[in-house]
């Protein structure tokens, strides 16, 4: 094979506004929509699974069996980052984010037509984990995808705030999630919610997947992809066998070179540590207190729902108020302060959750939704992307991704649900927290600064 048809490196290909703004809907619509189902689901199995799914067995067994099936997404998320990641880096992030939206929306739509454990026995909880697996094989490239099409689209000096509308996507998703969920809550009763009330939110899910298929159908190819020097004209990256020969044949030598004898891991292992802080804090946050606050503090539903619906209505504020600080102070910087202030509030906020209070309860989950979770992803959106060269950006980018959901998220509420049960106390929860936050802490410390850099280079940032 000859490489003659290799593109030329440098400055990414020109990108209207017009195809820049497609992006940015179908970044921030697509990751809406994962985020929405992943919500959906997560708000059921903290809510109602443990009666629909699990219903012989205590209270406290079924929130922990209906925890399970939340965490086995992220078996399969692992699964997708790998199959769709090398896709997107091979042949281009367009076709994989049209592939991973129908799957993901497919999938969703399809746990609202499952039957009960009343209806059919122990193929209703197995079925429920078959559709969360296929749920979750999709959506563990679709963020992924998403970050790194709208970083490689955005202008270098807004890259941040741009970036971070795929943190605003998942901003939408929760908000719509938790908005669908409270209005269920407060217009049915407790019959009607079991019996077909739940399965509402999961069918409606089926419209946004259709428009966001319609909108991925009309974008063009990321112009950092088609910049690369190891893409040919054709729109296939070459393998590291072609790779090897084309940098001993071509006149961009050297730019090849760098991508093949760079050391790998560094970038990796730092973006697992800033993923993993802030996947932990939204596991705990988002999903467990939710099912804690109802069935341990034996507070009403509606008020943990409640409390982030209205943090999810402040993070749209909260999220490019950081991506914006992210371009004017560096990434590093602003990640140690959220950090270190999630930190210091984890113990005292979940003392006044714990308490019962409605206006301590929502401040509360406010505050730490905001600084613990859409704070840190917001900066998460442009960060990883800027570690990672442009070869292997959206493989690793997606694998960073899902182990820290694995590690942090899946096992997360878990170990809290075990934890609170056998202390009979809320300040496991607390102490996850900062260990969470002092994770992501560390990682930003020992991260090289990677604002600005040039996306179109093959090897990482550090």
């Amino acid at each position: 094979m000859t490489h003659d048809n290799l593109t030329a490196p440098g400055a990414a290909v020109e990108r209207t506004a017009g195809d820049l703004r497609k992006v940015a809907v179908s970044g921030w619509l697509g990751t809406a929509m994962e985020f929405m189902d992943f919500q959906l689901y997560s708000l059921a199995a903290a809510i109602v699974f443990n009666e629909i799914f699990f219903p012989d067995v205590d209270p406290a067994i079924g929130l922990i069996a209906a925890m399970g099936t939340y965490g086995v997404g992220y078996v399969a998320r692992l699964a997708g980052a790998i199959y769709f990641g090398r896709m997107g880096d091979r042949i281009g992030r367009k076709k994989v984010l049209f592939i991973t939206i129908a799957l993901m929306g497919a999938s969703t739509t399809l746990i609202g037509v499952l039957p009960t454990y009343a209806q059919v026995g122990l193929a209703a909880p197995i079925l429920l984990v078959v559709l969360r697996l296929a749920q979750g094989f999709g959506a563990g490239a679709e963020i992924a995808g998403a970050t790194t099409m709208l970083a490689e689209y955005a202008p270098v000096k807004k890259r941040g705030v741009v970036a971070s509308l795929v943190s605003l996507g998942t901003n939408t998703g929760t908000l719509a999630a938790t908005g669908l969920w409270a209005l269920l809550l407060a217009v049915l009763t407790e019959e009607q919610l079991l019996s077909w009330g739940w399965r509402l939110p999961f069918l409606f899910s089926f419209v946004l997947m259709i428009f966001a298929i319609w909108i991925r159908t009309h974008l063009k190819e990321s112009p950092v992809f088609e910049s690369r020097a190891d893409v040919t004209e054709e729109g296939v990256a070459l393998t590291r066998e072609e790779l090897e020969a084309a940098a001993a044949t071509t006149a961009e030598a050297s730019v090849l070179e760098a991508a093949l004898h760079q050391r790998k891991g560094k970038a990796f292992f730092i973006a697992l540590g800033l993923r993993f802080g802030q996947a932990g804090n939204s596991g705990l946050i988002q999903t467990f207190l939710v099912g804690y606050i109802a069935t341990t503090l034996l507070l009403d539903r509606s008020l943990a729902t409640n409390a982030i619906l209205y943090s999810s209505i402040v993070g749209f504020a909260t999220v490019p108020i950081v991506g914006m600080l992210g371009d004017r102070f560096g990434r590093r910087p602003v990640y140690m302060v959220l950090t270190v202030v999630s930190a210091i509030l984890a113990f005292p906020l979940l003392n006044l959750i714990q308490q019962g209070s409605t206006v301590a309860l929502t401040i509360s989950m406010i505050l730490l939704h905001n600084l613990a979770v859409l704070g840190l992803f917001s900066l998460e959106s442009v960060t990883m992307a800027e570690l990672f060269g442009a070869r292997t950006r959206f493989t690793q980018l997606a694998l960073a991704k899902e182990i820290g959901g694995i590690l942090a998220t899946a096992i997360g509420p878990l170990l809290a649900a075990t934890l609170t049960a056998v202390t009979g106390s809320w300040w496991p929860i607390a102490a996850m927290l900062v260990v969470y936050s002092l994770i992501t802490l560390v990682s930003a410390v020992v991260s090289p600064e990677v604002r600005g850099r040039d996306l179109v280079r093959l090897e990482d940032a550090a």
